[in-house]
């Protein structure tokens, strides 16, 4: 079976430091690679992977600021679609542009849908050429059909078991902006009395400037910006619980599992896939007011880290997702 993987081109894959779409979409070239399949990743050309690269673009547009992203992303998905016509499967990762054109594409297109950016795509993705996958079951839309929710999965060898925290840290992590709630985060950790590291690139900068930034004093609110893979996973098995007060429907989390597979719970609003993520009293707890974040965090005690470790490994490792995938490819492609 030849596969096409039609990845991201924001950043490279696997990302530096942020990039989900571009990690999920690297670990299953890879994963892939690995069960015997040949997979063709198209990305950009600094991407590092074990099967076979295609692209058009350097870098990505969001490391460099003299690369045009709508420029690039229609050349990138030109020129993937282009040689569609030698595999028996595109598989999407690249949101709605390449629906777009699917009727050009000369083999099935299977789309992962990573999450909407709003309502006004979605006439994109109802007359698109495409089978789709959910990432969660609250992310599918009632406009769509899809042939499977799969969960996003994880390298575990780079997110090994940390048994102890460091102290009673509480951290966040993912990117600075409304949506995550990192201001809630902090009002979280004052209440808790606990000190509170934020890990993540700033996407907001006006919602930096007014409601994180001032509280950010070295002592009780740490900001230690965008953290690579090299860090990562020491970072997240240090803490007592990763805060994840969420404002909006959130598709999926990648920093919650990521967390919970070091041993880190997490206490995380009730929106979104975190119902489908976090198992309650096991990998953390979900809840609906600073007042009950609060109350968790007194809780966090009463969580055993290595059941945590347990039930998220189970779940949300790499392989288990590249076995998902490779299930729904045979029923699309007919192998």
């Amino acid at each position: 079976m030849r596969i096409a993987l039609l990845g991201p081109i924001a950043w490279r894959t696997p990302p530096r430091h942020y990039g989900p779409w571009e990690l999920i979409t690297g670990l299953l070239a890879d994963g892939l690679t690995a069960r015997g399949v040949d997979v063709t990743l198209f990305a950009t050309l600094d991407s590092v992977t074990t099967a076979t690269l295609d692209g058009v673009v350097a870098t990505g547009y969001e490391e460099d600021p003299a690369i045009d992203g709508r420029v690039w992303e229609a050349i990138h998905v030109g020129h993937a679609l282009a040689r569609s016509g030698e595999f028996d499967l595109v598989h999407n990762h690249l949101d709605w542009l390449p629906l777009a054109f699917s009727a050009h594409c000369r083999a099935p297109m299977l789309t992962t849908v990573h999450g909407f950016s709003g309502a006004n795509i979605l006439p994109a993705y109802q007359r698109a050429r495409s089978h789709f996958v959910a990432i969660s079951d609250s992310d599918r839309s009632p406009d769509l059909d899809y042939v499977a929710t799969v969960h996003h999965g994880v390298d575990l060898a780079g997110l090994p078991f940390t048994a102890r925290p460091a102290g009673d840290d509480l951290i966040v992590f993912g990117r600075i902006h409304p949506d995550k709630g990192t201001d809630i985060a902090i009002e979280i950790a004052r209440r808790a009395g606990r000190r509170l590291l934020i890990c993540g690139i700033v996407q907001d900068q006006d919602y930096f400037a007014e409601s994180v930034e001032p509280h950010v004093d070295g002592e009780a609110v740490v900001h230690l910006g965008p953290i690579g893979p090299d860090r990562r996973a020491a970072i997240l098995g240090s803490g007592a619980a990763l805060l994840h007060p969420i404002r909006f429907a959130e598709p999926f989390g990648l920093s919650v599992v990521e967390s919970m597979i070091c041993g880190t719970p997490v206490v995380a609003y009730r929106k979104g896939s975190m119902t489908e993520v976090i198992d309650e009293g096991v990998t953390g707890f979900l809840v609906d007011t600073v007042d009950e974040a609060v109350l968790a965090v007194a809780r966090l005690p009463r969580l055993d880290r290595a059941a945590c470790s347990a039930r998220a490994r189970e779940r949300f490792c790499a392989e288990r997702m590249v076995s998902d995938y490779l299930e729904i490819y045979r029923k699309i492609a007919g192998h």
